[in-house]
C-alpha cells in the first residue's frame, strides 16, 4: 500500500477510534439515517420552522459513500447536529469524509459545518455562497444565540474552499457526483448534487414537499429552474424539506402550482394598484392552503414576489 493510499485509511481509523470513545462516554448520538439507495444515506429533518422544540433539525441531510471516501450533503442547523451527522457517517462507514457540500446559504443547512473542519475535508458550494454567508453570518450567530442559547464564533460558519460556478464532478472512488450551480432561484446560490450510479438527485431547497416553498431569490428564476429540473433523469429525488420520492418529475408539480399562483396573482394585484399591506392577506391563499407552515412563510413569499415583479415591464 502506498503512503497516499494509506493516508485516508489512517485518518479514518483515528476518527473512528475518537468517535467510539465519545460514543462510549455518551457524548455523541448519531443522527438517524436511512439508506435509500446503494451508498446513499439520508436524514429526514422535521417539517417545521427552526426552533428549540426541534433542536434546529428541520432540513434533510445526506451523505454518499464511494470506495475511497464520503461526501456529506449539508451539515445541519446547529453545531450539535453537525457532530451528530459526523457520528452517523462514522457509524455507516470507516471511510473518511472528503467533501462537505453545502447546497445553499440557509442556516438549517450550513451551521453544522465546523464539525467536519480539521478532518481534511474540502468544503464545496456555489460560487456565490461565500459572499452570501459573509453577509448573513452576524445574523445567523445572533439567531443561534437567541433561539438555542448557543454562542458560535464567526469562524465556525465555514465557507466553501471549492467554489462551483457551473458544473463540477467529484470522484469518491468508483462513484462520481455531479454538482450543478443554478442561476438565482430559491436563493442566489443553489447547488444540486446528482449521484450518477443510483440516479439520486439531492435538490435541497429547490424542491419542497409538504413544507411551503420559501422564496429568498427569484420567483421567475425558480420557475425556470423547475423547467430545467423536470428534464433530468432521476430515480430518487431528495428535497430539502419533506419526504424523498421516486415520483419524478411529478414531485415538482405542487410546488410549481403554488409558485405560479403567487406570480399570476401578484401580477394582477400590481396591475390593479393593490398595496402590499393588503396583498399579503389576499394573494395565493387557495394555492397555499394545502401546505404546512403557511402562517410562517406565505406572507414573506408575497412580499418577495411584490419586490421582484413590480419592476417587470
Amino acid at each position: 500500500m502506498t503512503l497516499q493510499a494509506a493516508a485516508p485509511l489512517a485518518r479514518a481509523l483515528v476518527a473512528g477510534c475518537a468517535l467510539a470513545a465519545l460514543q462510549a462516554a455518551g457524548a455523541v448520538e448519531p443522527l438517524p439515517v436511512r439508506q435509500l439507495a446503494q451508498g446513499v444515506f439520508v436524514h429526514a429533518g422535521q417539517v417545521d420552522d427552526w426552533l428549540p422544540r426541534n433542536g434546529g433539525d428541520v432540513a434533510n441531510l445526506g451523505f454518499v459513500v464511494g470506495s475511497r471516501c464520503v461526501a456529506v450533503i449539508d451539515s445541519g442547523g446547529t453545531p450539535a447536529l453537525g457532530e451528530a451527522l459526523r457520528a452517523a457517517v462514522a457509524q455507516a462507514t470507516p471511510l473518511p469524509v472528503c467533501y462537505v457540500i453545502n447546497t445553499h446559504m440557509h442556516p438549517d443547512h450550513v451551521l453544522g459545518n465546523a464539525a467536519f473542519r480539521g478532518a481534511g475535508a474540502r468544503f464545496v458550494g456555489h460560487a456565490r455562497l461565500a459572499a452570501s454567508l459573509a453577509a448573513r453570518e452576524p445574523y445567523y450567530r445572533q439567531a443561534l444565540q437567541r433561539t438555542f442559547g448557543r454562542t458560535m464564533p464567526a469562524e465556525d460558519i465555514v465557507p466553501p474552499d471549492l467554489p462551483v460556478a457551473g458544473r463540477l464532478e467529484l470522484d469518491l472512488g468508483g462513484r462520481v457526483l455531479q454538482l450543478d450551480a443554478w442561476p438565482t432561484a430559491h436563493t442566489d446560490n443553489d447547488l444540486t448534487v446528482y449521484d450518477r450510479r443510483t440516479r439520486t438527485l439531492f435538490l435541497s431547497d429547490l424542491l419542497f414537499i409538504g413544507h411551503l416553498p420559501v422564496i429568498d431569490g427569484s420567483l421567475n428564476g425558480w420557475l425556470k429552474a423547475l423547467d430545467a429540473l423536470s428534464a433530468l433523469d432521476v430515480a430518487l429525488a431528495v428535497p430539502g424539506h419533506g419526504a424523498p420520492t421516486a415520483d419524478w418529475p411529478a414531485a415538482l408539480a405542487p410546488q410549481r402550482r403554488y409558485l405560479e399562483a403567487v406570480r399570476s396573482e401578484t401580477r394582477a394585484a400590481l396591475k390593479a394598484g393593490l398595496p402590499l399591506s393588503q396583498a399579503v392577506d389576499r394573494i395565493g391563499l387557495d394555492a397555499a392552503a394545502p401546505w404546512q407552515l403557511v402562517d410562517t412563510f406565505h406572507r414573506r413569499n408575497v412580499t418577495a414576489a411584490y419586490a421582484e415583479l413590480e419592476w417587470e415591464e
